[in-house]
Order: C-alpha cells, then structure tokens, then sequence
C-alpha cells in the first residue's frame, strides 16, 4: 500500500503507535509517551506551535487512558487546527503483549493498517501533494553549529534567545533541529 502523504502532522500516544502510523502515512508522527504530556509544557507548547503552522490530527486509544490523554490535549491545542480520530474499541490484544490491556481493546498499535487507512478516510484526511513553501530546503546539523547554535560556549543562550523569537520552547540542538525543519523555520 502506498503511504498517505498529509500536510497534518499526527500525534499519538506511544512509539509503538507511531511506528503502527509510520507504515500507512509520509508525515511528521509525534507521541504524548502517554501521561507523559502532563510534565512536560515544553513538548505541549511545540504541539500547539505544530498544530497553529500545519495542523495536527490526534488519535489515541478508546480506553480510559487514551480519554484522559486526549481532554489534556483539548485544554492545550487550538480547537480549530486538531483533528481529532477516535479508534474503534475492538476487543482483543496486541501482538507483543502478553495479556490485553485492562480495558481489554486494542489500541492503534493493534489496528490493522487497512481499519486505520478507513479511519482517516472516514475523517476527511485525504492526501496532499503540497511541497515545502518556498523551496524550504530542509537543514543539518552543520547548519546549527555555523549559525551558533550548537558545539560553541554560547550556543544554550543563542538556542533560548531564538527559540523566544519563534515562539518555540527551549530545546536541545537535535530537539531544534527537527521542529525548524516541521515547522519550516530559517535560520
């Protein structure tokens, strides 16, 4: 099956969802580490930046957890930029565990690629051809360290001053370096 490329980027709530994710769509896939999302403003702040520049659809499990996980999204994302897909509670267990979760549903990482092709269908999340706006040309590493932003003394408070700038939280170069190349950021 060939991956749907979305404009949206998609945010789920773990790494096994992402890679279930990875094997249907061509877009940017960000997890919550479940309750993680709770501790971490910083990781809320750049989903609110993500879904204010792209948007984001947000799918998690249909199990109380995955409730709870999605209400704290609501508090955080604006409303009109989210998508939001809600999995359908099928019982059983995921391939890797040994026993099925407490509510006893699969979660995304359970769903077949097919039942997840038709949710986002079912949503209206349908293909996008669009490029990069004005040939964006996607940055390294080296680009980082030329600018100042990494590998030198004063590169952390060059980071904060420019992340401050693009209403982005403080973040690690390598953390940097992939929300200015989503978010089509020039340096």
């Amino acid at each position: 099956m060939e991956k749907l490329k979305i404009k949206q980027a998609v945010l789920v709530e773990g790494k096994y969802d992402k890679i279930k994710l990875s094997s249907l769509l061509d877009t940017d896939i960000f997890t919550t580490n479940g309750f993680g999302i709770f501790s971490n403003a910083e990781k809320g702040t750049l989903f609110k930046k993500i879904a204010n520049e792209r948007g984001l659809i947000v799918l998690t499990d249909s199990d109380p957890a995955g409730f709870v996980i999605r209400n704290k999204l609501k508090g955080i994302l604006p409303k009109d930029k989210v998508v939001n897909i809600y999995s359908p509670a099928l019982s059983g267990k995921e391939p890797r565990k040994k026993q099925p979760s407490k509510a006893g549903i699969l979660g995304v990482e359970g769903l077949d690629v097919k039942t997840l092709a038709q949710l986002f269908e079912k949503y209206g999340v349908t293909r996008s051809d669009d490029e990069q706006k004005d040939g964006f040309k996607p940055y390294m590493k080296a680009d980082l360290y030329a600018c100042g932003l990494c590998g030198k003394q004063t590169s952390k408070k060059m980071r904060k001053e420019f992340c401050e700038r693009n209403g982005l939280p403080e973040m690690t170069p390598n953390a940097l370096l992939e929300a200015i190349n989503i978010l089509q950021i020039r340096i």
